[in-house]
């Protein structure tokens, strides 16, 4: 808002040399009134500065500063006049019989509470040009006013003008010369306090403008900052009886406060060339290039600050590296908990910590050693508690992100499925790319996370285990109900999970380890479901054995070929898997032959019960011999086929016993002890007991695992005197057993 113009015809300060001119200042236009409007011919005749001259410095230095600091100038004007309304108040009490007499000539003053501001619009009627004396005027430098020199920005010969005008001020108040005009003291006081606002105007002026695009040259930073220290040396504390006019000024609190104003007007132009709302409709791109142009603009201040700015202070004896460092500190700060608050997304909070730990907190940050900021003495750029609520905002819109890259996997392998793509062969093993998405996405994510603190590095390894250990089943589960299930993407699989338990567990000890049953039970899934395919091919085969062909027929060598043929997936598996799955091959084969051969499809009598005998002992040959080229280590199951093939064989009871026991023996591990009754259990009604001299071998509960293996158990059951009729190996009436009924082997595990 505009004021009216008013010409003014304050005094200003000239050298002694042009006295006649005192009274003859040049009309001035501006937006301030003087504190004189009266005509020159007062009583009041000797020059001090008054408010036109200040209006004139005032309306220059704004101009410079284009506007910058309203606020900040209106604080200082405002203080003039508590200022101003305090010295009233003491002049009223040290000659109230003056006040009066000064009150009566003067229109408008009264002894009202609001005396204070009526002397000052008396004041503003009143001339300012001083109280008569010549002697009182200062020298001023080459014949210039303070305001003029305030305005050349020869600030120390302005202070020095000041502190010889206040000293002189103070010394007239202590002889009471304002004792029948203390409203003269009044306005004589405020025009020196309005200069030195003017003056500390100017000072905040210089700091605006020294990272400003002209700069400042460092003859005016190194005048600054003598000023302010002489501005302290003169008014080193407040003054015990309260005067105004000595109370210490506080320029280097002022100029802190413009330091950091002007750090935060810098701060605040990084991204200013952008439409509003910009970075928040860019997501992480555009805050991430805010902040870029961001710690771009702290950058090159700071290093401008070092390179010019602080050599033309340290000259001065003014240190001020500290107070920019948390100026901008504390801008920087700001700014980002304005852009904390706006962060939407585990993208645009993960550029944000990121940004906070590893750009701005980095050693280089401002590419010179000795500018680094350091982080001990400076407050911490987030607040705990807000960079706390960042952390915990980000790791919920992780295990988002996280659950949802893992659905991004699964689509991609059921793409891979629906187009029949046979797996890979990568150094003689099947693969599929599962492990490595899987192994790229926890990576990632754990990386990103330990960058910023090892806490969130803990959280995101949580994170990423529990969504892997939910994904594994759905996996399996989607894999085993599309159309891709074969031989080579079963071992993939495997492969692929065999992969994960080993590098997870070994690269993340302690948290992965949740992750070691989900991943071994898909693991056995996949097994499982590969075995129930070759199983489903030679189950038919099993068949032809113990018939009457069979005896005279190599009939055992198709099934012997698919085992072979299938022992080739598991030359592409992993080599701990690929032994698993061979061992519980073989473990099938002998179970599978065993049943057959227990029951059997043909009777078999005399000479065709020996050459039966013998032909399972050929046969259990070839299935070790496969077995073993193959590379099964299950060579605790070659001895059930021959064992029983030699029982089947004998025809002494003493022989039948011996083999027994060898079978017995070749399994340490049996449960329960067999039973030999040779009178036979007790008769029960309804049931017969067995003949004199007859045996019976009830239950022979037999685990096909060696010594100190943890095997499968199978259960063989020799049920005795079982009627001729229903037995179909027919041992001699020599051996006193009617039968050796039936063998069940039961190959599950108990």
């Amino acid at each position: 808002m505009s004021l009216p113009q008013t010409v003014i015809s304050g005094p200003e300060l000239h050298s002694p040399e042009e006295p006649a001119k005192k009274l003859q200042t040049p009309p001035v236009r501006g937006t301030w009134r003087a504190s004189g409007e009266g005509a020159p011919g007062t009583r009041h005749e000797d020059t001090w500065p008054g408010l036109g001259t200040f209006r004139r410095a005032f309306s220059r230095s704004s101009q410079r500063a284009s506007g910058q600091a309203p606020e900040e100038n209106l604080g200082l004007f405002q203080r003039s006049s508590r200022f101003l309304s305090r010295s009233l108040r003491r002049a009223r009490e040290d000659g109230s019989t003056a006040d009066q007499s000064q009150a009566t000539a003067v229109p408008g003053v009264t002894h009202d509470p609001q005396v204070p501001s009526r002397v000052m619009d008396g004041g503003r009627r009143q001339s300012s040009t001083g109280v008569g004396r010549e002697e009182l005027e200062p020298e001023a430098a080459q014949g210039k006013s303070v305001a003029d020199l305030i305005t050349e920005r020869q600030l120390l010969a302005a202070f020095e003008q000041l502190r010889q005008l206040e000293a002189r001020l103070v010394a007239e108040k202590a002889s009471h010369s304002f004792q029948e005009d203390p409203t003269g003291f009044a306005r004589r006081a405020m025009d020196v306090c309005l200069h030195y606002d003017g003056l500390a105007a100017e000072i905040g002026a210089i700091v605006r403008e020294t990272l400003g695009p002209g700069g400042v040259d460092a003859a005016a930073i190194g005048e600054l900052a003598r000023t302010v220290c002489a501005e302290e040396a003169a008014h080193p504390e407040p003054p015990a009886d309260g005067d105004f006019l000595l109370t210490p000024r506080r320029w280097r609190q002022h100029w802190e406060d413009a330091v950091r104003q002007s750090a935060q007007e810098r701060v605040r132009q990084a991204g200013a060339g952008a439409a509003p709302g910009a970075a928040e409709a860019e997501g992480a791109s555009g805050l991430a290039q805010l902040l870029a142009e961001l710690g771009g603009v702290v950058r090159s201040d700071l290093q401008e600050v070092r390179r010019e700015v602080l050599p033309a202070y340290s000259a001065a004896g003014f240190p001020a590296g500290e107070a920019y460092l948390r100026a901008f500190h504390g801008a920087v700060a700001q700014r980002l908990q304005e852009l904390a608050q706006d962060a939407r997304g585990c993208e645009q909070l993960y550029v944000l910590l990121d940004w906070a730990v590893n750009v701005y907190g980095s050693p280089d940050f401002l590419g010179a050693p000795d500018l680094t900021l350091s982080t001990e003495p400076l407050p911490p750029l987030l607040a705990p508690a807000l960079w706390a609520r960042l952390e915990s905002d980000y790791t919920s819109f992780l295990e988002t992100k996280v659950m949802s890259c893992f659905d991004s996997i699964l689509q991609l392998e059921q793409s891979r499925w629906a187009d029949m793509e046979a797996p890979d062969v990568l150094q003689g093993l099947y693969h599929t790319p599962l492990s490595i998405d899987v192994h790229m996405l926890v990576a990632e994510h754990v990386k990103a996370a330990g960058a910023i603190s090892a806490e969130l590095e803990a959280t995101t390894q949580s994170i990423c285990a529990r969504a892997l250990g939910l994904f594994l089943p759905r996996f399996a589960k989607a894999f085993l109900e599309s159309k891709a299930v074969s031989e080579p993407h079963l071992g993939a699989n495997i492969n692929a999970c065999e992969e994960l338990r080993t590098s997870l567990l070994a690269r993340f000890p302690g948290t992965f380890e949740e992750l070691e049953k989900p991943l071994v039970a898909a693991t056995r899934t996949f097994q499982k479901r590969l075995l129930q395919g070759l199983q489903g091919d030679v189950q038919p085969l099993f068949r032809d054995l113990c018939t009457k062909a069979w005896l005279t027929q190599d009939v055992l060598q198709p099934l012997m070929d698919k085992v072979v043929a299938f022992a080739g997936h598991l030359e592409h598996m992993a080599p701990l898997r690929a032994q698993e799955t061979l061992q519980e091959l073989h473990r099938y084969v002998v179970r599978e032959y065993l049943a057959q051969v227990l029951r059997p499809r043909e009777r078999f009598r005399g000479e065709e019960r020996m050459r039966s005998a013998q032909k399972m002992g050929v046969d259990a040959q070839a299935i070790g011999d496969t077995f073993q080229g193959l590379g099964s280590e299950a060579t605790w199951l070659d001895q059930a086929i021959p064992c029983v093939a030699d029982i089947l064989g004998e025809t002494y009871k003493d022989d039948i016993l011996r083999h027994l026991e060898t079978l017995i023996g070749s399994y340490p591990d049996i449960r329960s002890v067999t039973h030999l009754l040779p009178h036979g259990p007790p008769r029960t009604e309804g049931h017969q007991a067995p003949g004199q001299g007859d045996w019976c071998l009830q239950r022979v509960p037999v685990s096909l695992g060696g010594q100190g293996r943890n095997p499968r158990e199978a259960q063989l059951f020799l049920v005795g005197r079982v009627a001729a009729r229903q037995a179909r190996w027919a041992l001699p009436r020599a051996t006193r057993c009617q039968c050796l009924g039936t063998m069940v082997p039961d190959l599950q595990a108990g």
